[in-house]
């Protein structure tokens, strides 16, 4: 087999993008997510458009018995996982804290923290084992900054950006690389699960300007996974180039 990468949150967008992407680079792929049909449908995907070989979990990642028991349940060959692209990540709502709902903050923190940090545990210690691998984290630009509305969002990537610095010194004497990458405006399902489906507000996010899209950052991971093995990229911030600041956004008239 080529060298395994396991991407979470597969189902859509960045994690959609990169399978396609790793699986066209001789790169076999274990792809993660939520909703079995979109998974099975990506799959069929790339067997018919590559030569990769592609294997489906489904499961929830908050649900911590559920992701243990699915890689648990990987057949031996699809065991030795060389890359780990922790993507699955979302925001849920946009209200000041003193509105915000205990519902999406809960989703929000068990999602792109422990979600993340469940996954990372079992599959690292494979790595250790075997003195080599590369885990990619997908914070973002809201945990380089912070704004209203968006607290516990940016609070949860926050947590992953000193996760990803805490977690490159404690894989250092294991020969594992760590790397991160926060994207500014990204056009996927991110708004519209922010406002919860409404997708004339999550249209209004990307009016007037050019953001990046899903394959922009699959890119990113490919090249950052593809580095000769003395090479670590610690952390890229990559912004559309209408995107300074998280709120600095030149837009067209519309």
């Amino acid at each position: 087999m080529n060298s395994i990468a396991l991407i979470t949150g597969a189902s859509s967008g960045i994690g959609r993008a990169t399978a396609k992407l790793l699986a066209a680079n001789n790169y076999d792929v274990i792809i993660t997510g939520r909703r079995s049909e979109l998974l099975e449908e990506l799959e069929e995907n790339i067997i018919k458009t590559t030569s990769a070989e592609v294997y489906s979990l489904a499961f929830d990642i908050r649900d911590k018995n559920a992701v243990e028991n699915s890689i648990n349940s990987l057949p031996i060959e699809w065991q030795n996982i060389s890359i780990l692209i922790n993507n699955a990540g979302l925001s849920a709502g946009f209200e000041p804290i003193n509105e915000g709902a205990l519902d999406d903050w809960d989703r929000m923190i068990d999602t792109n923290i422990k979600g993340l940090l469940t996954i990372t545990r079992i599959i690292s210690n494979n790595m250790i084992k075997r003195k080599t691998g590369h885990i990619i984290n997908i914070s973002s630009i809201a945990g380089k900054e912070a704004y209203a509305n968006g607290g516990v969002y940016c609070g949860t990537k926050h947590a992953v950006e000193a996760i990803s610095k805490s977690m490159r010194l404690d894989f250092l004497q294991h020969n594992i690389k760590v790397g991160s990458i926060s994207p500014g405006m990204v056009e996927t399902e991110f708004s519209i699960v922010r406002f919860h489906g409404d997708e004339n507000k999550a249209e209004e996010v990307y009016k007037g300007f050019t953001p990046l899209y899903a394959e922009d950052i699959a890119e990113t991971i490919l090249f950052m996974i593809s580095r000769p093995a003395h090479v670590n990229i610690d952390d890229i911030l990559i912004m559309p180039t209408a995107q300074g600041l998280t709120r600095n956004v030149i837009r067209e008239d519309i």
